[in-house]
């Protein structure tokens, strides 16, 4: 096999993982709360951007840079819950898609306004390791890493503590869980406390390989969203696997063609997808 092409499966794989916690959180929200929260690629462009801010303008060390963004998207996804998705959850899924779009083209103006449409990055250049011969990114590794051990703890979360039992029983059953006394109300600001936080991960994650500007949500929300849809919306297992598949579609389709048409590529599998397995390739599972 030509070497640059397992290089490009390699290093597919990688981003693979930072996909897939993306989808991972905008699953787990869809799962729980019913809703799809468009502009969830631009709480992960908030979260770059207040990393860049407090390692570059106030000497703030990148690890507690990123941990501060991950509490501060967290903080995030609390008040779109409070501000935006309360009032509107009983109202029609179009109205729910309505609003979180308009919250989306917001952040990206209220961005542009305070920020400029400048690319900006925090000046870390992190190695190319190289393994036979074959040249990883140290910054893709680190990613990959980090987002896996994100994962395994959502995971963890989710089986062993008491309010992870009740995510998971309130996204397959929300009337029943009602009657047996669980408060939706604190599972929802849970769930979008979390779920704000893996985009926060992902934040400080995505920040050590790209620079940071208003539409940077741009490049990766339609992809989330595809691979939320092509797995199974609300389906974690279907998302995780569905974000290797598009992360394959795009690192192999690149290396045989362009990076612009790999994803050409990718949106057709979407597309065909939608009318072979309108539900996903894992369905309604979890």
């Amino acid at each position: 096999m030509d070497i640059f092409l397992v290089e490009a499966i390699v290093n597919g794989l990688l981003l693979g993982g930072v996909l897939a916690l993306l989808a991972l959180g905008l699953n787990l929200i869809f799962g729980v709360i019913d809703v799809v929260w468009i502009a969830y690629a631009e709480l992960v462009m908030c979260g770059m951007y207040a990393i860049y801010w407090l390692h570059t303008y106030y000497g703030v060390p990148l690890p507690a840079a990123a941990v501060i963004a991950v509490l501060f998207v967290a903080l995030l996804g609390v008040l779109v819950h409070k501000l935006i998705i309360a009032p509107i959850l009983g109202s029609a899924p179009i109205n729910q898609l309505l609003a979180t779009g308009g919250l989306l083209f917001f952040l990206q103006s209220f961005a542009t306004l305070l920020f400029g449409a400048d690319f900006r990055n925090v000046g870390l250049r992190l190695p190319i390791i190289e393994v036979g011969e074959i040249f990883v990114s140290f910054a893709r590794l680190l990613a990959f890493g980090v987002a896996l051990v994100g994962m395994v703890g959502l995971w963890l979360f989710l089986k062993r503590t008491y309010i992870g039992i009740a995510i998971r029983a309130i996204a397959q059953d929300r009337e029943v869980m009602i009657l047996m006394g669980v408060d939706p109300q604190r599972v929802y600001l849970v769930t979008s406390a979390i779920g704000g936080g893996l985009a926060g991960l992902a934040a400080a994650l995505l920040v050590l390989q790209y620079d940071v500007h208003p539409s940077i949500g741009l490049s990766f929300g339609p992809i989330t969203f595809m691979i939320c849809v092509l797995g199974g919306l609300g389906s974690m297992i279907g998302g995780f696997v569905a974000a290797f598949i598009m992360s394959q579609i795009i690192a192999i389709g690149g290396f045989y063609t362009s990076i612009e048409l790999s994803y050409v590529l990718a949106f057709l599998l979407f597309i065909v997808m939608i009318f072979v397995r309108p539900q996903g390739i894992f369905g309604g599972r979890s």
